[in-house]
């Protein structure tokens, strides 16, 4: 079974993604399967944390050594949504054996949005320089990490689909455009905290420039911006799909 991690930021159309993976019959999603070993290791105060932490195994190494041994059952992809923040006290030796993808955001379009949970965010809650500090590692490593940005995906979620696809040496099926509304039985238990807005999508939204950014996320936002920028270098672009 070909293990394929999604390492993301939040507020990033994670969701989503996760949600047209699920549509394919032979993969299998797993929704933030770190998540409980983040707040037992950070002390972050999340909303939901006790009731993340009593529903999870807390002990990341445990949890990414179990997936990662489980029986294929029929699936031939396992698809894991994770956060790359999440990376705290945990041994990252198991990257060697999944395919590894980056998803990133605008943080001029993601901040707004991310203080409405987190109001104190500051850039390690982005997970922006983790992902790129990953990015680089995995590449010097000799693996070839793929990079996707939700603004490119949303103007063109079948082509940048298409060439994730073809990254993954898996094949794209059009069913992965659309969905059922409403939660799912692969949602973490934190799904009413943050997945209002994807739980009422039936596919991806159309893209929808934000403006007017508040002047007092400017100092964060400059702090994110360089590492966005790496990123988004790598990124699969709209309107390419051969």
């Amino acid at each position: 079974m070909k293990a394929v991690c999604l390492w993301s930021g939040p507020r990033n159309v994670s969701t989503a993604l996760m949600y047209s993976f699920a549509q394919r019959a032979d993969t299998r999603v797993i929704d933030e399967p770190v998540y409980g070993h983040f707040l037992r290791v950070s002390g972050a105060d999340h909303p939901g944390r006790e009731k993340v932490m009593a529903a999870m195994n807390c002990d990341g190494n445990e949890v990414m050594r179990n997936l990662l041994a489980m029986p294929p059952d029929g699936f031939e992809v396992l698809f894991m949504k994770q956060m790359a923040h999440h990376l705290i006290d945990l041994d990252l030796g198991f990257m060697e054996e999944t395919v590894n993808i980056f998803l990133v955001r605008d943080p001029e379009q993601m901040l707004p949005s991310l203080t409405i949970q987190l109001p104190h965010a500051g850039l390690a809650d982005t997970g922006l320089k983790m992902q790129w500090e990953l990015f680089a590692d995995l590449a010097a490593a000799g693996q070839a990490p793929a990079v996707i940005d939700s603004r490119e995906l949303l103007l063109d979620p079948a082509g940048v689909l298409q060439q994730l696809c073809r990254h993954l040496d898996i094949e794209y099926t059009e069913n992965m455009l659309t969905w059922r509304a409403g939660p799912r039985d692969d949602d973490g238990v934190w799904a009413p905290d943050w997945y209002h807005a994807v739980h009422k999508s039936k596919g991806f939204a159309p893209y929808s420039h934000k403006s007017d950014f508040p002047e007092h996320l400017a100092p964060l936002l400059e702090e994110c911006a360089p590492w966005y920028e790496k990123l988004y270098a790598h990124a699969f672009r709209a309107g390419i799909n051969d």
